[in-house]
């Protein structure tokens, strides 16, 4: 058997690992987008490093779109295989990856215009939102905790892994001439306690481990700390200073997360009376999915159904489909909140109310979580950065620019080897750290070398290793 890692190798986004068994099947562990990589973005995506039409299964670990947004673009180049996840990826998966389609459509027909101005050819984007529709007739949703027999010598079980609605450890029980080899793919570790979710859970033994190390080298605040905190920005930005608070925040699981804690404040009567947008179409149609799935809601989520029978709505709370209402914040000149997609600030509506509100010093940008270096959302986080461009124009920062770190659904080093010590390192083989910066999985290599880890490889994209 042999693995192949093609993205998220000493990188963060792009979740690709391609496994071929002696029988020449051949199963990818994720199909993830790269992203905020600027003009390198476009051609990374399109270079998959394989023939998709030779690709036998897909498993998904979860539905964010670094893991799995190029499905479309394997179904359009001949994939016909299983997609096979948990019952709610796959729901995620039927609205997120047909947004992704649209946003990729509007962006190529900007891009084209463009390129007619240069006297250049038309491209065709990356996918549309057709090959979304049609590729959600591959999936097959699975529960957790459930053996899956995918032939007879490839079974999955999937485990919670507490990032996110639906995520999971891909727990593979592969037969090779005639012994059990089991392969564990953590896809991203979410946190020991979650607002929203249950915990992450102890996942079986395996041989090899793949595992994320996105906060390898970072520890989290207190997520009471957090809450205080976002309390604190919201009254200083919207009652001291009059002014917007704007917060770019994925669509699914930290949009509904920071909903949930100004939910709690709105109901303790400490949230001020401002109204609070949420201006994303995926946000609104992803919390109809969570709404769908309360058996992945921690006890605390339901103990707050029992008075509050929307945890995720309040009276000044408005979820905003239409273009032109979200066209119309643009006016809104009282204080208030506005929730955008996406949390690195690289595609989406929140670049539009960035570009319109960072030049206000009554306003702030409140970061919630991890931007990749190239992002917008990191590069407006630069220490003394005075200007910053925004679709080509120059704005002045006068904003004031916040950070809140625990609101990020990722574990971090401590809370990741707390995870992973259900494990019998002695039994490990082999252990391949992915999905994070390469001086971060440095830092966090040895972390578990601390914790009894040996054979520890961190893989650059390309590499192949015999198991």
């Amino acid at each position: 058997m042999r693995i192949k890692f093609i993205g998220a190798a000493r990188e963060v986004t792009g979740s690709k690992h391609l496994i071929t068994t002696d029988e020449g099947k051949k199963i990818l562990l994720d199909c993830g987008m790269f992203q905020g990589k600027g003009m390198e973005t476009d051609a990374l995506n399109r270079n998959l490093m394989f023939d998709p039409a030779t690709i036998d299964y897909v498993i998904l670990s979860h539905a964010h779109i670094d893991h799995s947004g190029l499905i479309p673009y394997l179904y359009k180049l001949g994939f016909r295989g299983s997609v096979v996840c948990t019952n709610a990826t796959r729901d995620l998966c039927s609205i997120m990856l047909a947004d992704s389609g649209h946003i990729q459509e509007l962006d190529i027909k900007w891009f084209n215009k463009k390129r007619e101005k240069q006297g250049l050819k038309p491209v065709e984007p990356i996918y549309r939102q057709t090959d979304c529709e049609k590729c959600m007739e591959l999936f097959i949703g699975v529960a957790y905790n459930r053996r899956f027999q995918i032939n007879d010598k490839i079974n999955v079980k999937f485990t919670n892994s507490g990032h996110m609605l639906g995520s999971a450890v891909v727990n593979l029980e592969l037969l090779e001439n005639g012994e059990k080899v089991h392969l564990a793919f953590t896809g991203d570790i979410g946190r020991p306690h979650n607002r929203i979710l249950h915990p992450p859970t102890d996942f079986p033994q395996c041989d090899y481990l793949i595992t994320e190390s996105t906060y390898g080298n970072r520890l989290h605040p207190e997520e009471k700390e957090s809450e205080e905190d976002l309390l604190k920005i919201v009254l200083h930005t919207c009652v001291d200073k009059g002014g917007k608070l704007i917060i770019p925040s994925f669509s699914i699981g930290r949009t509904q997360e920071i909903i949930f804690v100004l939910n709690d404040l709105y109901n303790k009567g400490l949230l001020p009376k401002i109204d609070v947008f949420v201006d994303s179409p995926l946000s609104v149609n992803a919390t109809e999915v969570f709404r769908m799935h309360t058996e992945c809601m921690n006890d605390e989520v339901k103990a707050v159904m029992k008075y509050d029978d929307d945890p995720f709505g309040f009276n000044s709370l408005h979820y905003i489909k239409n273009v032109d209402e979200s066209k119309a914040l643009n006016e809104y000149d009282r204080p208030c909140i506005i929730i955008s997609s996406s949390g690195m600030a690289e595609a989406g509506r929140i670049k539009h109310h960035i570009a319109n509100n960072i030049s206000n010093w009554r306003n702030t940008i409140l970061i919630v979580g991890y931007c990749s270096p190239t992002s917008l959302g990191a590069r407006i986080q630069e220490p003394g950065l005075r200007h910053i461009s925004i679709f080509g124009e120059i704005h002045e920062i006068n904003a004031q620019i916040a950070r809140i770190e625990a609101f990020s659904g990722h574990g971090d080093y401590n809370e990741m080897k707390a995870f992973l010590s259900c494990q019998d390192t002695k039994l490990i083989k082999k252990t391949f750290l992915v999905h994070g910066d390469y001086d971060v999985q440095q830092f966090y290599q040895k972390e578990l070398e601390s914790a009894s880890f040996q054979n520890i490889e961190i893989p650059e994209a390309g590499t192949e290793f015999e198991l």
